[in-house]
């Protein structure tokens, strides 16, 4: 499982910040990279909360291949229109759709068999290291993607993305053919998202990843031309700080106590971005955001897993990765039209208005956590 998941977060986070600055490049300006995540994002949000039903019917084993399936072969139209020096936008954004439905189904199927496979008393440290798994191929793909992309072309960027998204099939044998036991009957989406319990970490993760979206999309872009180097140099800070927060908050255990200060560190490395054309200033943006960011990943979803019984597993997997992929392409979309009408500063201190916001739905499970 950890290996398939592995591939499938390389190719996005690859592309995650190359095909914004590749449709760009071709014209389509701060929107058109808006739309490209925001468009992968939707496709994947759409794959989601259908997940559980395809894996209860045909099992992690099928439904992991197909959804690597669905990541790579995009990947090499993305090279295809790249090799031909395309300038058409629209197949972009259908190519990033069916990507992001591939990333849905790896990532739903991945989380709900770690967390029912991890030992009770264990699960926020396991889902600690899953988070290292997942967040790790961000420390190069991110940058890496970037730079790429600027000094070598989009096309071998796009083919490598399709490469570790495609090469993992190899591994898909070895998961279980059928869904497990534990997890096969949920009380489904709607009475999650009705669960207080549940809604309130939803909204404060969301409320995080709407930033990670806008960093990943538009710090590249939102850097003076001759600095753009340092925007790879912010991405790979954000992305070790990330997976290290993230191991460090299963280790802490007590995940509930986390959100505040995972809130806070994320807010606090948005706000600074108002100064992004100082490259210092800018690589501890990352740094605090990469923190916040991290720890709210795990005391987030140890949270909700813990509030639930095992046959809800399959809820809780939904409800949290749809936090995390509409929040990225919210953030995207929405602060790609920001910009485009004002300026890249009053789009980022808007984002960290949003995620100050967040502290509501922090505070209220802190003082609902105290009375039960």
């Amino acid at each position: 499982m950890f290996v398939s998941t592995a591939g499938a977060v390389s190719s996005v986070f690859l592309l995650m910040s190359s095909v914004p600055l590749f449709v760009s490049a071709n014209g389509a300006g701060d929107a058109g990279a808006g739309l490209s995540t925001g468009v992968l994002m939707l496709g994947t949000v759409l794959a989601e909360p259908l997940t559980p039903r395809w894996t209860r019917r045909f099992g992690p084993r099928a439904v992991t291949a197909a959804g690597l399936l669905l990541l790579g072969v995009p990947s090499l139209g993305l090279w295809a229109l790249a090799a031909a020096d395309s300038r058409a936008f629209l197949p972009v954004l259908a190519l990033g759709f069916v990507r992001g439905a591939g990333l849905g189904i790896v990532v739903v199927v991945s989380t709900s068999v770690v967390a029912d496979l991890a030992p009770e008393g264990r699960r926020s440290e396991v889902l600690g290291v899953y988070g290292v798994v997942v967040s790790a191929p961000g420390i190069a793909g991110l940058p890496l993607g970037v730079w790429l992309g600027l000094h070598v072309g989009y096309g071998p960027v796009f083919a490598a993305g399709a490469l570790v998204a495609l090469l993992p099939l190899a591994a898909t044998p070895g998961l279980p053919s059928r869904h497990l036991d534990g997890v096969a009957h949920g009380a489904g989406l709607l009475a999650g998202i009705r669960n207080a319990g549940l809604l309130r970490p939803s909204l404060i993760f969301g409320a995080t990843t709407v930033a990670s979206g806008v960093m990943s999309t538009f710090l590249p872009l939102a850097m003076p031309p001759g600095q753009r180097r340092w925007a790879a140099v912010a991405l790979f800070v954000q992305s070790c700080v990330t997976p290290v927060a993230r191991w460090a908050a299963g280790r802490h255990g007590r995940s509930a106590a986390l959100l505040v200060p995972s809130v806070v560190l994320a807010a606090s490395g948005l706000a600074l971005l108002v100064r992004v054309d100082a490259p210092v200033v800018a690589l501890t943006a990352a740094a605090l955001f990469g923190a916040g960011f991290g720890i709210a990943q795990n005391a987030t979803l140890a949270v909700m897993f813990e509030r639930v019984e095992r046959e809800e597993f399959d809820t809780v997997s939904t409800l949290w990765n749809l936090a995390y992929d509409a929040g990225i392409g919210i953030g995207a979309v929405g602060f790609g039209f920001v910009a485009g009408g004002f300026d890249y500063r009053v789009g980022f201190a808007v984002t960290a208005a949003v995620m100050a916001a967040a502290l509501v739905p922090a505070l209220l499970d802190r003082r609902a956590a105290r009375r039960a």
